[in-house]
């Protein structure tokens, strides 16, 4: 009995979050252990010193592919990660056709709650839809921001989006 208390009384008082336990709760919420299709694709990386969750963590799919889970804190500041999910391998796929090409000029849209902000900007890379590529807005004049460069995911042709946090 005492050693039980003394691993509860340690987990109680460590100052990181137990990776151990994300790893528990992500093959949990896909339905699949670690490195089984479906499930993460590897564990947690260990290297990580989190702070830990107070209040517990909420999981969730990241876009509709359902290719990686975030794990967010729900304390005020807390951390937030990408787990990525094994796929099933696809044989014979064809590549997704690209629907923005290097150098095109695209719409850079960004949405919340009652508002939709749209700016032109130029991709720096190409991609299908649903990838994510970098952009560089560009401005009023037609010059491109050369310091400020997004990432965003296409969401059709000649049309990028960035998520707000």
């Amino acid at each position: 009995m005492i050693p039980a208390l003394l691993i509860l009384s340690a987990s109680a008082s460590s100052p990181f979050a137990d990776l151990d336990a994300i790893d528990r709760q992500v093959a949990a919420f896909t339905g699949a252990p670690v490195g089984e299709i479906g499930g993460a694709l590897t564990p947690v990386d260990r290297r990580l010193r989190l702070a830990p969750c107070r209040s517990g963590v909420a999981l969730s799919w990241r876009g509709n592919g359902q290719d990686s889970v975030v794990v967010q804190c729900g304390d005020p500041g807390g951390w937030r990660l990408f787990v990525p999910v094994r796929r099933p391998a696809t044989v014979a796929q064809a590549p997704a056709e690209q629907v923005v090409k290097r150098g095109d000029a695209v719409a850079i849209s960004v949405a919340g709650e009652g508002f939709t902000v749209t700016q032109p900007g130029m991709a720096l890379e190409g991609g299908a839809e649903g990838d994510w590529i970098r952009v560089r807005p560009v401005s009023g004049a037609g010059t491109m921001n050369r310091t400020q460069e997004l990432r965003a995911q296409i969401v059709s042709p000649g049309t990028v989006a960035v998520p707000l946090p």
